[in-house]
């Protein structure tokens, strides 16, 4: 089943006359507005949802959206890291993979962010076949994207905790929103102030 949190968003956008299945910019901005709402989210409790749990990250996944666990192998060395990331994966390596953590950006920034994204968009259904075509060699050509060089990071499997949690478009929104980010050794205010910093 769907993850609970973006259930429960989608049946209160529904009573609220929000076509939750369409992505046109009221529902976008709805879903980003709901989602600010939300005091806490268990993680634990969305990762739960099996029916969108995918094993690894392969090249079917690039342009897609993923929560998961995730334990740095250089924890002691980084002044900062988030354990539950929200990431689009960017490109395969042997061991990994490179993503973008949305989670580094402060929520406007991380809006922002994705509507330029969304311009890559490969279709407008917003399904299952819905990927972002996105790429290092693109965001780094455009001064558009630049708001994505705080978010670049590097996964290795080997230190992956979980599953992955694919989000369904239709939820992106919802997700570049809610209250997931898990940052050990700082406060997310300043983890924000030192991405604003990179890109300012």
């Amino acid at each position: 089943m769907t993850s609970y949190i973006f259930q429960r968003l989608a049946q209160r956008g529904k009573l609220e006359g929000i076509d939750t299945t369409i992505r046109q910019r009221d529902a976008r901005t709805w879903f980003r507005n709901a989602a600010q709402e939300v005091a806490s989210v268990n993680s634990n409790l969305m990762m739960r949802d099996k029916k969108n749990s995918e094993s690894t990250i392969d090249e079917k996944s690039i342009g897609s959206m993923f929560m998961f666990f995730y334990d740095p192998k250089l924890k002691d060395k980084l002044p900062f890291y988030d354990i539950f990331p929200l990431v689009i994966p960017i490109g395969l390596k042997n061991d990994g993979f490179m993503g973008l953590n949305l989670h580094y950006l402060p929520p406007y920034l991380r809006a922002v962010l994705m509507d330029k994204l969304y311009s890559t968009v490969n279709n407008k259904k917003y399904d299952a076949t819905t990927q972002l075509k996105v790429s290092y060699e693109l965001l780094n050509g455009y001064s558009k994207f630049r708001y994505f060089k705080p978010c670049l990071k590097r996964y290795l499997f080997s230190h992956v905790g979980s599953s992955f949690l694919k989000i369904e478009p239709t939820y992106w929104d919802a997700a570049l929103m809610l209250p997931t980010e898990r940052f050990k050794k700082s406060t997310k205010e300043l983890v924000w102030k030192n991405s604003r910093e990179m890109v300012d």
